[in-house]
């Protein structure tokens, strides 16, 4: 006899609600049986990745081959069946399918026995990459104009002789009626899909490379992914929600840099404008401080006057810039940044600046629009010039599109998995302690801090605007970007103006936080993990921001295996610094393995040459036994589900809810 259970109001109500759902005994029994068996399948395979700063070719190509993931598969398949050659271009028709095989189709005589061959391989993969999951989500996963057929192929077993018939009669028909290549393309997404389960991208997207926006568009379109904000990545969130210093910022970041085309071609804003202003205002001003870098390649293709043009508006730019950050500071006192103040140190008449005690001699003094009673109020003109160009960034509709994506895909840090991820540091001081920020009126340090910056953030761009939390959010975003020890900007301060206008380069440095010492201690490293709620043997912290020096003999381990920064240098211009094009890391049932890659020979290289990125990986630390799903995130979530299930049983055997048997 059932014993009948006391049920608080609230709890009876929710299982009344769960009832719709499962009416009965037999209905909530079997989805217990599911989520049982869901709960006993190996882990999936997590992808991380960090800091690929707009190249996207690159990063394109560790999401096609999830770092090796899908290469390794293919080797333990065909090894020894299939010549490397072979085994080279199957590689890149599963990265690149349609490109691929437009160019298999000029070169192959017989394209009918290539197909025959090749869909039984790609089946194999098929097979191979879905046998981790259930075969509800392999379903779910599949193109639904040939679910039922791939399914039926995965799951034909080969040695009976009229099922071996019924597999070949499929490959036939649908090269038959002309639809092969469009199901090769279909089966090459999946395998990708498949191969990796879940994404993390651990913080900047942009800065440098020439296309962020392509790199979010994939993204955008990728079936399970997160993101930790980088410093480049708040930089264009503030700019998108309305900051007039963060897109003075982006704009001479990338005239710099001359990164022009992701703002131009990949958003469509246009800086007329601002060389109209920079042409008539600083025509006649010296500018040899503010000539953009140019590669060779760029520099073939500038003219003298081009040159001319782009040193000018870096300079109208970075000007309008300093004037507004000073405005941000006066206006937050609590962001403790009054020696960042400099527009009102300048001897003019010496062409120097005291900073901290010391006089330097400064490059250049010719501000034309500088008041030097007022040196932080914006001209007319310059104040017409910035909102202009903050409205452009304000009515780009892709990037408002990516920038809500960010906001909804992203966060500060994240815990997932026993694993505590986040792109710059937890900010700490010398002596090991948490670092106390006192903002907003909060006295707040490590998860604590980031909560609070995480929510300051989304207010920049969710709060109305006007109001005074929408105001200081974005002026919190320019915190989290150049403000001291910001936990994604990691250092004590920002030097832009004193590389601009100071020869001196010891005035340049930006000193780390103390954190990027002191995470090389085991014990630190658990103390951080504590604050986030973990604790145990394969727990770890992941981090992006600082490139490792590889050929340095740097190692991307710290704190013996317990922190990895998987910052290696993706962006072009790192690696010369890094010796390598970054490192990535997986996470699957039975190890973590962290690969690091050679420089990218490019897309049409790697399609025409069938060329991979040349990868190493180490496995550095193995589990005990192979992780279920029980043992992740989503098995605790199941976990609650089957608990909720198994009291809804006891409530209809009780006779608390009435089962519901409709015919």
């Amino acid at each position: 006899m059932t014993t009948k259970k006391a049920y608080r109001p609230e709890n009876l109500h929710y299982l009344k609600m769960l009832a719709r759902q499962y009416p009965n005994v037999q209905a909530a029994s079997t989805e217990i049986i599911n989520l049982h068996a869901i709960q006993n399948l190996p882990k999936g395979t997590e992808h991380f990745i960090s800091d690929v700063h707009g190249e996207y070719e690159a990063f394109l190509h560790i999401l096609n081959s999830a770092s090796g993931v899908v290469r390794e598969k293919l080797d333990t398949l065909f090894a020894t069946t299939v010549s490397k050659a072979d085994l080279d271009q199957l590689a890149t028709l599963i990265y690149y399918p349609q490109e691929k095989l437009e160019e298999i189709e000029r070169e192959t005589p017989d394209m009918r026995e290539w197909y025959r061959i090749t869909f039984h391989r790609l089946i194999e993969m098929c097979r191979l990459v879905s046998s981790k999951y259930t075969r509800s989500k392999v379903r779910k996963a599949m193109p639904p104009e040939y679910a039922y057929i791939i399914d039926e192929m995965i799951h034909t077993h080969y040695e009976d002789t009229d099922k071996r018939d019924y597999y070949e009669n499929i490959i036939s028909t649908i090269i038959d009626i002309d639809r092969a290549s469009n199901f090769l393309v279909q089966l090459c997404e999946l395998i990708k899909r498949l191969a990796v389960d879940h994404l993390h991208l651990v913080g900047d997207i942009f800065d440098r490379g020439p296309r962020a926006d392509i790199i979010l568009d994939s993204l955008m379109e990728y079936h399970s992914v997160d993101i930790q904000w980088g410093n480049h990545d708040v930089l264009w969130m503030g700019a998108a929600s309305g900051s007039r210093t963060l897109v003075a910022t982006v704009l001479a970041n990338s005239l710099r840099y001359n990164n022009l085309e992701v703002i131009e071609t990949g958003y469509g804003i246009s800086l007329r404008p601002l060389s109209v202003f920079a042409n008539e205002v600083y025509k006649d001003c010296d500018i040899h401080r503010f000539e953009v870098k140019l590669t060779n390649e760029d520099a073939a293709h500038y003219t003298e006057k081009d040159k001319l043009l782009a040193a000018r508006m870096h300079k109208a730019i970075t000007i309008i810039l300093f004037k507004l950050e000073g405005q941000k500071v006066l206006r937050n006192p609590c962001f403790g940044m009054s020696d960042r103040l400099l527009l009102d140190k300048i001897d003019y008449e010496n062409k120097c600046i005291t900073i901290n005690g010391t006089t330097y001699p400064l490059e250049d003094v010719d501000f034309p629009t500088v008041d030097r009673k007022d040196p932080y109020a914006l001209t007319t003109e310059e104040d017409q010039l910035i909102n202009q160009l903050t409205s452009s960034f304000l009515h780009s509709e892709k990037l408002q599109r990516h920038i809500r994506f960010l906001y909804s895909k992203g966060s500060l840090y994240k815990v997932y998995n026993g694993n505590l991820l986040f792109h710059g540091c937890i900010p700490m001081t010398e002596d090991g302690k948490l670092q106390v920020f006192t903002i907003g009126g909060k006295t707040l340090s490590g998860k604590a801090f980031l909560d609070y910056a995480d929510t300051n953030a989304r207010r920049a761009y969710y709060s109305k605007p006007g109001t005074e939390e929408r105001e200081f959010g974005m002026d919190f975003l320019w915190f989290l970007w150049a403000g001291r020890n910001s936990p994604i900007f990691g250092r004590d301060r920002m030097t832009t103006f004193e590389r601009r206008l100071i020869l001196d380069e010891s005035t340049w440095t930006e000193p780390k936080n103390a954190y990027y010492q002191l995470y090389n201690d085991p014990a630190v490293c658990e103390f951080l993990l504590k604050q986030f709620g973990l604790e145990g043997p394969h727990c770890h912290i992941i981090n992006g921001h600082i490139p490792v020096k590889s050929k340095k003999g740097e190692s991307p381990m710290k704190a013996g295996g317990k922190l990895l920064v998987i910052d290696g240098g993706f962006c072009k211009a790192y690696q010369k610094t890094t010796g390598i094009a970054g490192y990535t890391l997986i996470y699957n049932s039975a190890c973590f393995r962290l690969v690091s890659h050679e420089p990218f020979v490019g897309r049409a290289n790697a399609i025409r040459e069938n060329q991979d990125i040349a990868s190493s990986s180490v496995v550095f630390e193995r589990l005990e036994s192979r992780l279920k799903i029980a043992g992740t995130d989503v098995g605790h979530q199941l976990q609650e589900q089957i608990d909720d299930l198994m009291d809804l049983l006891q409530a209809f055997r009780s006779g608390e809810i009435v089962e519901d048997h409709k015919d």
